[in-house]
């Protein structure tokens, strides 16, 4: 570890501030930061007068830099400019700083937020640790396509949200690359989709991180991942920074292999507060994604998969250039101009309507009567063996480009003599995206792999259609927004303002006419809030915002009720959807308080967040695989989450509790796989039904403790309550059982360069599963029984079993 700076702060309500001395880093520093994790600002402080000079300090700082004042702040707007003081801030704040990011050794931004976050949570719903689903208070940021999203993420202020469906794919972020993930709340001003808010992500530069670092590790079910940085300021003006990032994972179920390769970069140049940077990033990853498994095959093994393959392969580049410009004293103007190119294509093997007619020279779709026709629209003659077991290989390609700029202004006069804080802010973003898909027919064997056959579908199927689909989306975001933070007295503070939110969503069908649309969706969204220190160490918090999301693509394309689509695969018809708008409250108390122990943090909150015309995937009973996207009316998610921290030189502590309460509040009829589904195949929701996937209670814990200067241990735990399956909408069926995690970690620090760490994952080999579906029981035969029918409808995503892992940091 590099040589820790000496900080002498005056603690208030979060907002740490006081003389920082630095030291000369001839490795790679870990930065401090407070109690809420905040990585600072630092301007240099105003001389000392004499009567200071009678402050001693030890002859290692006399020696070091000249005193830097640390401010920290919290961002009300994708601008780094837009940030006021914590005190300040009318909602809850949630920060994972780069040492808790490293402390978690996962190559996954998603592991740390689950850990040092209260109310996050993670599934696997596609059976790949790299693209979890992310969940927080009830809102998903998911790389699963279909997955009503509700989480805007947004890298150095530009927003990653995927053009085509909102998707957020985990795998390609630069986990070594991360400065700091924010997790923001009750704001209108991060646009479109931050329903239940935003993800901030803040990434190095040479400027905030100097010196190298190698970091290698390798353990159980084949993982080997590596990672690079490096950092440098090359003189008063110039920066540069590059992470590079390999892993590989064998996973420990059949056929889950994955490979995740990224790089990021970034030069800055900067003066008389001035800066400019020009950042990139670049990413190829293929993952296996099993996906869920029927609870039979579980039972006879772990590792199971149900069909094979399931293969996601992921790639990116990006260029973002960014610009703060100090105008005034009191004015500064920032902006961003990026360009995105993201590309990826599906593998994806399936269980299929294709089967025998009646005649069984011929192939039929749904029954054995409806034809199935191939690409040049003849009835398909069927060239399988009687006994042989018919599925299908669906795959996609979608290749998005997006576009955009931002400007940003800030002003920080005071307004009636009164400390204000005023922000106005334009975004434009224009995405181009081609979606393509086909089915080929394939056989299925007694390991669940599908073979192809060379036999590809084309339009089959009524009222429903396969495909081939080959589409052309165009989508335009605009907006502007304000916001303004009145300190009405020392202690009290209002915040004000809103988003006016502009999009169209075109679609033009390249096969046909079917899917061609063009929509056009606009709203203003308000914010109010404010915040009262009631003491120097504890302040209050109220706030309400609204919030909208519009249809995406993916989700206008597959509408249509009569003509159902497999939903993640293929498009039908392009009937309107109803943007979904969310009305969010949220109040609560958080303070700061400095011990002989350590510094203690703490903070408690409660929120209600109502939607409107809320968008779910709904399944077609009786067609494997086939739904559509509806608007289902109101939903309600509202809790309480708690978080109490200690930190000093020796101990590093947390833990937090979370309560979810999350219901339909209308009623509405859904297609269902459920034992309880009536005889056409549904189930009906009534008002105060609870939504399904999502856990009510979440507990976790987390402790390191330094037993020497340079042996470090410590563990962490994880409570996740029990969840209803997804299709069990109604609440009949038995909950998917709570869990509880347990993992361990240590490291060593050899010399003041060389560190070796190790860590157990799951050390006491629960066997749980993250989340739980519903799957055609009839589709496919229990080869693992003989090939009897299956028996029990539950699907499931094993959570990885015990792992151990060991690894070495190197800086430099």
């Amino acid at each position: 570890m590099g040589k820790r700076g000496l900080l002498i702060a005056s603690i208030s309500t979060g907002l740490v501030s006081g003389i920082f001395f630095g030291t000369d880093a001839g490795a790679a520093q870990d930065e401090e930061t407070n109690v809420q994790n905040l990585p600072p600002v630092e301007v240099v402080a105003p001389a000392p007068t004499p009567r200071r000079r009678v402050t001693r300090a030890p002859a290692r700082v006399a020696a070091a830099a000249k005193p830097k004042t640390r401010v920290y702040v919290y961002p009300t707007s994708p601008g780094a400019s837009g940030s006021v003081e914590v005190d300040k801030i009318p909602a809850s704040i949630n920060a994972v700083d780069a040492n808790q990011i490293r402390r978690t050794r996962s190559p996954d931004i998603a592991d740390a937020l689950q850990q040092y976050v209260p109310g996050v949570s993670i599934n696997e719903v596609t059976g790949n640790p790299f693209q979890p689903d992310v969940q927080f208070r009830g809102f998903v940021a998911s790389p699963l396509a279909g997955t009503p999203q509700g989480l805007a993420v947004y890298q150095n202020g530009v927003r990653i949200n995927e053009a085509f469906s909102d998707t957020v794919n985990w795998d390609l972020i630069p986990t070594a690359a991360i400065r700091s993930a924010l997790v923001v709340t009750n704001n209108p001003a991060f646009g479109l989709n931050a329903l239940g808010g935003a993800i901030d992500l803040q990434m190095k530069n040479g400027f905030n991180y100097q010196g190298a670092e190698i970091d290698v590790m390798g353990g159980s079910f084949g993982r080997i991942q590596g990672s690079a940085q490096w950092g440098k300021q090359v003189d008063n003006n110039w920066a540069v920074y590059g992470a590079l990032e390999g892993i590989h994972d064998d996973g420990f179920r059949n056929f889950s292999s994955s490979d995740v390769r990224r790089f990021y970069g970034d030069v800055g140049y900067r003066f008389e507060g001035n800066e400019f940077h020009l950042n990139m990033g670049l990413a190829n990853n293929s993952l296996a994604g099993p996906s869920t498994v029927p609870a039979e095959l579980l039972q006879q093994y772990w590792g199971a998969t149900y069909t094979t393959p399931q293969i996601v392969s992921n790639k990116v580049g990006y260029l973002n250039l960014t610009g703060k410009v100090e105008a005034t004293p009191t004015w500064t103007f920032e902006g961003t101009a990026h360009m995105r190119g993201f590309k990826q294509n599906t593998v994806d093997g399936n269980p299929t309507d294709a089967q025998p007619c009646a005649d069984p020279t011929l192939l039929c779709f749904g029954n054995d009567t409806i034809p199935a026709f191939g690409l040049n629209g003849a009835q398909l003659v069927n060239p399988f063996a009687p006994d042989a077991i018919l599925g299908e290989i669906d795959r996609t390609s979608t290749r998005s480009t997006t576009f955009g700029v931002s400007g940003q202004a800030t002003n920080s006069d005071k307004l009636f003599d009164h400390e204000n804080r005023f922000v106005i802010g334009a975004t434009y973003d224009v995405s181009s995206t081609r979606f393509n898909g086909s089915a080929e027919l394939a056989t299925i064997a007694t390991n669940y792999v599908v073979t192809g056959s060379g036999i590809f579908l084309g339009p089959s199927g009524e009222p429903t259609s396969i495909g081939p689909v080959s589409l052309r989306t165009v989508n335009q975001y605009q907006g502007l927004y304000a916001l303004d933070t009145f300190s009405v007295t020392d202690r009290f503070a209002v915040t004000a303002g809103g988003r006016f939110n502009a999009a169209r969503v075109t679609l033009m069908d390249q096969l046909g006419t079917a899917l061609n649309g063009d929509h056009t969706y606009d709203r203003f969204n308000p914010v109010i809030g404010s915040t009262y220190k009631i003491t120097s160490e504890v302040t209050a918090y109220a706030g309400y915002s609204e919030a909208n999301r519009v249809p995406t693509p993916l989700e206008l394309g597959c509408a249509d009720p009569t003509r159902p689509c497999i939903i993640g695969q293929f498009l039908i018809a392009d009937p309107p959807l109803q943007q979904v708008v969310s009305k969010t409250v949220e109040a609560g108390f958080r303070g700061t308080k400095e011990l002989n122990i350590g510094s203690l943090g703490w903070k408690i909150g409660g929120f209600r967040a109502t939607n409107y015309d809320d968008i779910l995937a709904t399944p077609i009973p009786g067609l494997t695989g086939f739904g559509f996207f509806q608007n289902v009316g109101r939903t309600r998610r509202q809790g309480i989450e708690a978080e109490v921290s200690l930190k000093s030189n020796a101990l590093q502590f947390q833990a937090s509790y979370a309560f979810l309460d999350a219901r339909f509040l209308d009623a509405l009829q859904l297609g269902s796989e459920s034992p309880f589904a009536d005889a056409d195949g549904h189930i009906q929701v009534l008002p105060g039904n609870q939504i399904p996937r999502l856990p009510r209670h979440l507990v976790k814990a987390s402790v390191e403790y330094a037993v020497t200067d340079a042996w470090k241990v410590g563990g962490d735990a994880l409570f996740v309550s029990s969840q209803y399956f997804v299709g069990d909408e109604s609440n009949q069926f038995p909950k998917l059982p709570s869990y509880v995690v347990f993992n361990l970690h240590t490291s060593y620090q050899i010399t003041k360069n060389f560190q070796i760490y190790g860590r157990v994952n799951n050390v006491f080999d629960n066997r749980y599963s993250t989340i739980g579906t519903f799957f055609d029981r009839e589709a496919l035969p229990n080869f693992a029984n003989g090939g009897a029918e299956f028996t029990d409808p539950r699907s499931l995503s094993p959570a990885r079993p015990r792992a151990f892992y060991a690894g070495m940091r190197v800086t430099f």
